[in-house]
Protein backbone atom coordinates (compact mmCIF):
# COMPACT_ATOMS: atom_id res chain seq x y z
CA UNK A 1 0.00 0.00 0.00
CA UNK A 2 2.70 2.25 0.98
CA UNK A 3 4.74 1.90 -2.61
CA UNK A 4 1.59 2.16 -4.30
CA UNK A 5 0.54 5.53 -2.57
CA UNK A 6 5.00 6.36 -3.22
CA UNK A 7 4.73 5.82 -6.97
CA UNK A 8 1.57 7.63 -7.14
CA UNK A 9 3.24 10.84 -5.22
CA UNK A 10 5.98 10.61 -7.86
CA UNK A 11 3.53 10.49 -11.17
CA UNK A 12 1.53 13.56 -9.80
CA UNK A 13 4.81 15.35 -9.43
CA UNK A 14 6.38 14.66 -12.72
CA UNK A 15 3.26 15.46 -14.32
CA UNK A 16 2.89 18.74 -12.34
CA UNK A 17 6.35 19.43 -13.12
CA UNK A 18 5.58 18.98 -16.62
CA UNK A 19 2.37 21.38 -16.61
CA UNK A 20 4.71 23.60 -14.72
CA UNK A 21 7.11 23.53 -17.69
CA UNK A 22 4.81 23.52 -20.80
CA UNK A 23 2.94 26.80 -18.52
CA UNK A 24 6.21 28.51 -18.34
CA UNK A 25 7.53 28.03 -21.90
CA UNK A 26 4.06 29.31 -23.41
CA UNK A 27 4.22 33.29 -23.31
CA UNK A 28 0.66 34.95 -22.20
CA UNK A 29 0.35 37.51 -25.32
CA UNK A 30 -0.16 40.93 -23.09
CA UNK A 31 -3.62 42.57 -23.60
CA UNK A 32 -3.66 45.46 -26.53
CA UNK A 33 -4.29 47.93 -24.08
CA UNK A 34 -3.95 48.05 -20.24
CA UNK A 35 -6.77 46.74 -18.06
CA UNK A 36 -5.75 48.23 -14.75
CA UNK A 37 -2.60 50.42 -13.52
CA UNK A 38 -1.26 50.85 -9.87
CA UNK A 39 -0.03 54.75 -9.82
CA UNK A 40 1.96 54.77 -6.52
CA UNK A 41 1.51 57.82 -5.34
CA UNK A 42 2.50 60.43 -1.78
CA UNK A 43 -1.32 59.82 -0.80
CA UNK A 44 -1.41 56.58 -1.39
CA UNK A 45 -1.76 54.01 -4.27
CA UNK A 46 -4.46 54.14 -7.04
CA UNK A 47 -5.83 51.93 -8.80
CA UNK A 48 -6.93 52.90 -12.23
CA UNK A 49 -9.37 50.39 -14.23
CA UNK A 50 -9.01 51.09 -18.24
CA UNK A 51 -11.58 48.51 -19.28
CA UNK A 52 -13.97 50.21 -16.73
CA UNK A 53 -13.64 53.48 -18.20
CA UNK A 54 -13.64 51.90 -22.11
CA UNK A 55 -16.57 49.35 -21.44
CA UNK A 56 -20.11 50.55 -23.03
CA UNK A 57 -21.09 48.67 -19.25
CA UNK A 58 -18.79 51.55 -17.67
CA UNK A 59 -18.31 54.93 -18.73
CA UNK A 60 -17.90 54.55 -22.18
CA UNK A 61 -15.24 57.36 -22.94
CA UNK A 62 -12.93 56.59 -25.87
CA UNK A 63 -9.00 56.78 -25.53
CA UNK A 64 -8.68 60.64 -26.38
CA UNK A 65 -11.10 61.73 -24.02
CA UNK A 66 -8.35 61.61 -21.57
CA UNK A 67 -5.58 60.76 -24.15
CA UNK A 68 -5.73 64.35 -25.59
CA UNK A 69 -2.16 64.53 -26.89
CA UNK A 70 -1.29 64.18 -29.76
CA UNK A 71 -4.66 65.49 -31.35
CA UNK A 72 -2.97 64.57 -34.84
CA UNK A 73 -4.61 60.63 -34.93
CA UNK A 74 -0.93 59.11 -33.77
CA UNK A 75 -0.92 56.83 -30.61
CA UNK A 76 -1.47 58.31 -27.26
CA UNK A 77 1.71 58.15 -24.78
CA UNK A 78 1.32 57.83 -21.15
CA UNK A 79 0.18 60.57 -19.07
CA UNK A 80 4.32 60.72 -17.78
CA UNK A 81 5.80 61.49 -20.58
CA UNK A 82 4.77 64.87 -20.89
CA UNK A 83 3.78 65.86 -17.30
CA UNK A 84 6.64 65.29 -15.71
CA UNK A 85 7.22 65.41 -11.90
CA UNK A 86 8.65 67.47 -10.22
CA UNK A 87 9.85 70.46 -12.97
CA UNK A 88 5.71 71.32 -13.78
CA UNK A 89 5.96 74.07 -16.21
CA UNK A 90 9.23 73.56 -17.86
CA UNK A 91 8.27 72.41 -20.98
CA UNK A 92 12.35 71.93 -22.03
CA UNK A 93 12.75 68.89 -19.27
CA UNK A 94 9.77 67.14 -20.40
CA UNK A 95 10.61 66.30 -24.41
CA UNK A 96 7.22 68.27 -25.79
CA UNK A 97 9.86 69.38 -28.72
CA UNK A 98 9.96 65.35 -30.01
CA UNK A 99 6.07 66.18 -31.13
CA UNK A 100 5.46 70.13 -31.08
CA UNK A 101 7.37 72.94 -32.47
CA UNK A 102 8.81 75.72 -30.07
CA UNK A 103 6.58 78.27 -31.37
CA UNK A 104 3.52 76.05 -30.76
CA UNK A 105 4.02 75.67 -27.15
CA UNK A 106 4.73 79.79 -26.42
CA UNK A 107 3.20 80.63 -23.33
CA UNK A 108 2.28 76.81 -22.67
CA UNK A 109 2.47 75.48 -18.75
CA UNK A 110 2.85 72.10 -18.65
CA UNK A 111 1.20 70.88 -15.23
CA UNK A 112 2.21 67.69 -13.10
CA UNK A 113 0.96 64.88 -13.36
CA UNK A 114 -0.76 64.62 -10.62
CA UNK A 115 -2.31 67.99 -11.27
CA UNK A 116 -3.26 66.92 -14.66
CA UNK A 117 -5.21 63.64 -13.03
CA UNK A 118 -6.58 65.36 -10.46
CA UNK A 119 -8.27 68.23 -12.74
CA UNK A 120 -9.30 65.86 -15.23
CA UNK A 121 -10.87 63.35 -13.69
CA UNK A 122 -12.16 64.75 -10.80
CA UNK A 123 -13.95 67.15 -13.34
CA UNK A 124 -15.01 64.08 -15.58
CA UNK A 125 -16.49 62.67 -12.53
CA UNK A 126 -18.21 65.80 -10.95
CA UNK A 127 -19.33 66.71 -14.78
CA UNK A 128 -21.05 62.99 -15.19
CA UNK A 129 -22.20 62.10 -12.07
CA UNK A 130 -20.19 59.66 -11.32
CA UNK A 131 -17.09 58.18 -10.65
CA UNK A 132 -15.41 58.86 -7.10
CA UNK A 133 -14.80 62.69 -5.99
CA UNK A 134 -13.45 62.47 -2.78
CA UNK A 135 -9.58 61.68 -1.80
CA UNK A 136 -10.19 57.94 -0.03
CA UNK A 137 -12.52 56.57 -2.61
CA UNK A 138 -9.09 56.72 -4.71
CA UNK A 139 -6.32 56.51 -2.64
CA UNK A 140 -5.85 53.34 -1.08
CA UNK A 141 -3.48 52.61 1.39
Amino acid sequence: MVKKELKLAYVLAVALLAVGVVCYSVPAKAPERPLRMMYHTVAGRVLFNHQMHLDASGYAVSCRDCHHHPEDGSETRACGSCHKEPEAGKIAATGCYDCHEAEDLKGTKVVKRADAFHAQCINCHKNFGSGPVECSQCHIQ
